[in-house]
């Protein structure tokens, strides 16, 4: 997005100042010494010219790609300082009247013809031949004037058409970024219900029913109590698992969601684990959705790449990796148990290190994982 801002809306600025300067500096070199006071005044309103195309041209720019009101305060400031600036050439001999209106009419053609209103248009492209021909009197000048200005006009409604469109593509993938953030917490949302729905529906009947042997003075009603205390047990460790991961994770189902949140993002993704230890699957997929999380918040990747490069012996060791071409920042702490850092205390009790940082443009996320014989993963 910054690469074409730059090409697209940059480059317009500088055609303007550069129209500027080239004519003004020519203006420079032809005045004799005693022409000194009419140089200043010339470049004073050159000066003047520059800053307030910039100034339309910007207001121009803002309304792309969508129209919306005119900014009618540019408008009329640029339209003042235009008249002004004529009025002043009038007064100067041939050469500095000659630049003068070259300066206004690139003011006209680059700064002002960036607004797509057929209004700002009609007056655009009446004015610009009439801005050259007039001081001339000559009718080839009026039909450069309208030729070049033609050629300026569509040259800058290109060029911002291509910004707009730009914009319009990152916003939808912004859009589509935040719909797969979305459905990746309604999927853990699907997930808490379907791991603690059960066990808080069997601890409501649980309790409703020795609540009623109670007050039956049934003998049987501190033993359902007891049943109560043992799913509810259950379903706080069950809970602390889902939410440090330790449910079970399958690699396959998250590398497939990996793909759809990467892919609705824009992200290219390969995948090259051949040779990845079974036991090592499941942490596998604690990385790859954290990893996957990370590129989605914190970076502009366009490609991910996972890959398992096994150790020099057969013994289970090797390299897990997860690199992305966006360098974003993606080594923000998170609390124990979420981000990178949380990441690496679970892969420690399996012998595993985690290091995160980037390498040049790219960031990598690596885990290195120990030999087989010096692991304690529950496949």
């Amino acid at each position: 997005m910054e690469r074409v801002e730059l090409y697209a809306v940059q480059s317009l600025y500088s055609v303007l100042v550069g129209l500027l300067l080239l004519v003004n500096l020519s203006l420079v070199a032809r005045l004799s010494p005693g022409q000194a006071p009419v140089g200043l005044a010339v470049a004073a309103v050159a000066v003047v010219l520059g800053g307030v195309g910039c100034w339309v041209l910007r207001a121009a720019t803002r309304l792309w790609p969508r129209h919306g009101p005119l900014p009618r305060r540019p408008l009329v400031v640029t339209a003042g300082v235009c008249v002004a600036a004529l009025a002043v050439a009038a007064a100067l001999p041939e050469d500095p009247r000659t630049a003068v209106v070259l300066s206004v009419w690139g003011v006209l053609a680059v700064g002002v013809g960036g607004f797509r209103d057929p209004r700002v248009t009609g007056v655009v492209v009446v004015a610009l031949p009439l801005v050259l021909g007039v001081p001339a009197g000559e009718p080839i000048v009026y039909a450069y004037g309208l030729g070049a200005g033609l050629f300026m006009l569509f040259t800058v409604r290109a060029s911002l058409w291509i910004y707009g469109v730009v914009r319009e593509l990152d916003g939808a993938k912004q859009a589509q970024t935040s719909l797969a953030v979305a459905e990746e917490r309604l999927r853990f949302s699907r997930d808490v219900h379907d791991v603690l729905g059960r066990r808080l529906s069997e601890i409501a009947v649980q309790a409703e029913l020795a609540a009623r042997l109670a007050e039956a003075g049934d003998a049987s009603a501190p033993a359902r109590m007891e049943q109560v205390r043992e799913v509810a047990h259950d379903a706080l460790r069950e809970a602390r698992a889902l939410a440090r991961g330790y449910r079970g994770t399958d690699l396959d189902q998250e590398l497939e969601g990996a793909r759809s949140l990467l892919s609705a993002a824009g992200i290219t993704t390969e995948v090259a684990l051949d040779g990845l230890p079974h036991q090592w699957r499941e942490p596998t997929g604690w990385v790859v959705r954290e990893a996957v999380t990370n590129v989605l918040h914190h970076s502009r990747a366009a490609r991910v790449r996972v890959t398992w490069t096994p150790g020099p012996t057969p013994d289970g060791a090797g390299t897990l990796q997860v690199r992305n071409d966006g360098a974003g920042d993606a080594t923000t702490e998170g609390t124990p148990g979420s981000g990178l850092a949380g990441l690496a205390e679970r892969l420690a009790p399996l012998g595993a290190r985690l290091d995160a940082g980037r390498q040049g443009d790219t960031f990598v996320v690596e885990v290195v994982v120990p030999a087989a014989d010096r692991t304690a993963v529950a496949s």
